[in-house]
């Protein structure tokens, strides 16, 4: 864990003199964010009620970047306590977040995941590289040294290796953190194979986000929502159409999705914890420290939340897809957790 937002001791105390004026306490945990995280984060939740006896938490699926706005918002019983997200946060909503006085912040790694594209068991199998999926994804594409709407209609057009049927591809929402790293773990990569946009990289970065980072509006990428049951099960009626989704999401439905290798890397816990597989990336909660004030039980899920119970080797969500951290990481959780608690 670290600390996002250095304070002084009289900017901690006003900030909890603040929420302790202005708002009630309350018994119960509220936690927004990634969908990816969702059920894992439901999973701690209810594991947390049965083993202490408090309430449940109250988690809700906003995406990571819905999850930021919301918990932004200020310090009191009408914000949330927790995000759980799948990237970390950015320096805007961090400002965003100070200037409602949420100053003070702990980040804890939970454990790593994956961005995989994943399809039904009687899809037509394939192995990509980053720059097919960013020729079949983004909205403009470079043709003959120029950057052209993306014309390609079928994965056979990109490379005739590939599936002869149309690109539909469900995904995240741009307020998703699975959206978001999809472009700079993925898209960002294959983007970059064409040296007349990677070039953009050093000497206009926003142009090259730009170009590498916006899918394509007409059809062939379409945004889910944050559901991702749903978009299992629209995958499992159209066996010709592929997802962008977490790692989790394939683990828990091995027998009837398959994961989609790419750059000749498939996604499995090995590969994601050891960084080969080009989508692995690490997930996180960031707590609102001064609701410790507001919420009894915080510091007590926190506990929870990091315990080898849920996130070691053989915990709860090691069986629920999560990829758990290495020995090193996992202690460094434990001490933010213990810090953060006041134990």
């Amino acid at each position: 864990m670290r600390r996002l937002i250095a304070t002084t001791a009289i900017a901690a105390s006003v900030t909890m003199m603040i929420a302790a004026s202005t708002a009630q306490a309350r018994d119960q945990i509220r936690i927004v964010g990634s969908s990816t995280i969702f059920p894992l984060t439901t999973k701690v939740a209810e594991y947390f009620g049965k083993t202490t006896g408090e309430p449940a938490p109250v988690v809700e699926s906003t995406g990571s970047g819905g999850g930021f706005k919301l918990f932004c918002g200020g310090i009191g019983s009408e914000y949330p306590d927790i995000v759980d997200a799948s990237r970390q946060i950015t320096g805007s909503e961090t400002a965003i977040c100070a200037a409602n006085s949420v100053r003070n912040i702990s980040e804890i790694k939970i454990g790593y995941d994956g961005i995989v594209l994943l399809g039904s068991r009687k899809a037509p199998a394939m192995t990509l590289s980053a720059r097919q999926l960013y020729l079949a994804l983004a909205r403009t594409v470079p043709v003959q040294g120029a950057s052209v709407p993306n014309p390609h209609v079928k994965w056979s057009d990109i490379d005739a290796n590939l599936p002869d049927i149309p690109i539909r591809v469900y995904g995240p929402p741009p307020t998703s953190g699975t959206r978001d790293l999809m472009g700079q773990l993925l898209m960002d990569k294959g983007c970059a194979e064409f040296s007349d946009i990677a070039s953009l990289e050093a000497t206009d970065p926003e142009s090259f986000r730009l170009l590498c980072r916006t899918i394509r509006e007409d059809g062939a990428y379409i945004e889910a929502g944050e559901n991702d049951r749903l978009v299992i099960s629209k995958l499992e009626k159209d066996p010709k159409s592929y997802g962008v989704m977490g790692f989790n999401n394939l683990d828990r439905n091995r027998e009837a999705m398959q994961g989609i290798p790419i750059n000749g890397v498939a996604p499995d816990y090995d590969t994601i914890l050891d960084g080969s597989y080009p989508g692995s990336r690490a997930l996180y909660l960031y707590v609102k420290d001064d609701h410790q004030q507001l919420v009894r039980t915080l510091g007590a899920f926190v506990a929870t939340y990091t315990s080898d119970a849920v996130i070691g080797e053989e915990g709860l969500l090691a069986d629920n897809g999560l990829v758990p951290l290495p020995e090193n990481e996992r202690q460094e959780a434990l001490a933010g957790a213990q810090k953060f608690s006041g134990n």
